[in-house]
């Protein structure tokens, strides 16, 4: 309905947001974003002079904890606002020039992403396709490198659409460095859950967003150019077509404390907030407790009778996928577990599976026990013989097996 208006276009009747949110919160358990801690949301609330001295600070301060969580002593970080998907087609855009070759390592809908942001600049674009249950093979990626000869190569750690995991990344990236690639890597799933090295593995440049592993709000991203790669976007012969995307621009806000458009303010103060308790946490012990909560999770899904849908070898821990059981849909079991039990998960893209996120806040006991009894339940509503108990067992067995690391903060 519309109220009538002097000003000839009718002011529409809206609903407030308490009307449209649901009265129980959902459990965010899908495969980003994720549940963010109070400290983020409170900073997210934060609106200062995005070109004043607090800022500059606050600047300052993100980009020495990415070089930690990146594990990287260059100096190239630069955020973005925007999806990670903004920080993907910077990356691309900065490297790229018209009629320049770039080979993108396909294992699924988020990997081919970057070889569609490619084409739209004018690159020589090759893709190699990588079968949906595997990991990329190094030596198929040296071949494909000797044949099309790139001055890119891009790949995923971790393929959030299909839950695989490139678990191989470290040499590949070496054995494109050793043909003079620059190496594009999207950790968008992975960045904070798992091990990646980015100097020591020789990665060119690394991708992040703000709303998976490091439990920050969607639309703020991360993106860190080696000096190899920076070299490459200052001897640039033509602009970035996207002006946003020029990371020649962005350098003003990023290294200079100077402007190039208005800063998201309050997302760059929660994603100081969430770098801050991953650096207070410690990688070691961050890591440490995803893969502990994440292998429980397997554990009571398996045991519970459900079956996952990639291989150990080459599974992805950080995002978790359940093949679907047979006469059910990905909508089937999403519905339900979010309108009966106040339960989110997700659906995939193009794959048989619902994925369940195992990033940041997601992997907290509390958490995987609401979800496994939630997801077990809903199996039940819905016609599935699970052996609901069992599962819940296995995954408190699996913890009980591993022991909990206590944080210290220093």
């Amino acid at each position: 309905m519309t109220a009538s208006s002097p000003m000839g276009i009718s002011r529409p009747q809206v609903k407030s947001l308490d009307e449209i949110l649901p009265r129980e919160p959902l459990l965010m358990m899908g495969a980003g974003p994720v549940p963010i801690p109070e400290c983020v949301a409170k900073a997210n609330s934060v609106v200062i002079n995005h070109l004043g001295g607090a800022m500059a600070q606050v600047i300052h301060q993100v980009k020495a904890m990415a070089r930690y969580v990146f594990q990287t002593e260059s100096k190239w970080v630069l955020g973005v606002a925007g999806p990670a998907s903004a920080a993907m087609e910077m990356a691309v855009s900065n490297l790229m020039q018209q009629g320049e070759t770039i080979l993108c390592v396909n294992n699924g809908f988020f990997s081919h992403r970057m070889a569609e942001m490619a084409t739209r600049i004018g690159a020589d674009v090759h893709e190699l396709h990588v079968p949906v249950l595997e990991a990329a093979d190094p030596e198929l990626v040296r071949k494909a490198i000797e044949k099309v000869r790139p001055k890119v190569l891009t790949l995923v750690q971790g393929e959030t659409s299909n839950t695989v995991f490139n678990h191989s990344l470290e040499e590949i990236a070496k054995i494109a460095k050793s043909y003079g690639c620059l190496v594009v890597v999207d950790a968008v799933c992975t960045l904070s859950t798992m091990p990646l090295k980015m100097d020591e593995w020789q990665i060119d440049v690394v991708i992040t967003g703000g709303q998976k592993g490091l439990s920050s709000i969607p639309g703020v991203s991360l993106l860190v150019f080696s000096d190899d790669a920076w070299a490459t976007v200052k001897s640039r012969t033509q602009p970035v077509a996207q002006w946003c995307f020029d990371a020649q621009l962005a350098e003003n806000f990023w290294h200079k404390d100077g402007y190039h458009y208005t800063a998201p303010v309050s997302g760059i103060m929660a994603l100081h907030e969430a770098l801050k308790l991953v650096c207070d946490e410690t990688l070691e012990q961050r890591f440490a407790r995803h893969l502990r909560c994440s292998k429980a999770l397997q554990a009571g899904v398996q045991g519970m009778g459900l079956n996952l849908f990639i291989p150990a070898e080459s599974r992805l821990n950080s995002v978790v996928g359940i093949t679907i059981p047979e006469g059910l849909t990905a909508s089937d079991i999403c519905r339900h577990i979010s309108d009966v039990y106040r339960v989110e998960i997700a659906g995939s893209f193009g794959q048989p599976i619902v994925r369940i996120g195992q990033m940041g806040e997601q992997c907290r006991e509390h958490n995987l026990f609401r979800t496994l009894h939630a997801l077990g339940s809903t199996m039940r509503d819905l016609g599935v013989k699970v052996d609901q108990p069992n599962g819940m067992a296995e995954m408190e067995s699996y913890l009980q097996s591993v022991p909990r690391i206590i944080s210290q903060v220093a």
